[in-house]
């Protein structure tokens, strides 16, 4: 019976933070399920050399 409880339990905390994520995404805070993904290959590309080399500083 206790293993009921448990899953139980873990349904509902699973439940209760799909929503409250989802209602963070409704409010612009994060992307959770029902904003699309960005198409990472239409995104501008950057070298990881470029970004791990040192700049000179002014």
């Amino acid at each position: 019976m206790e293993i009921v409880i448990a899953l139980a339990f873990a349904g509902a905390v699973l439940f209760g933070a799909d929503r409250l994520m989802l209602w963070l995404e409704g409010r612009g805070h994060v992307h959770w399920r029902r904003t699309d993904r960005k198409d990472l290959s239409k995104e501008p590309a950057a070298e990881l050399d470029s970004l791990l080399s040192e700049q000179p500083r002014r």
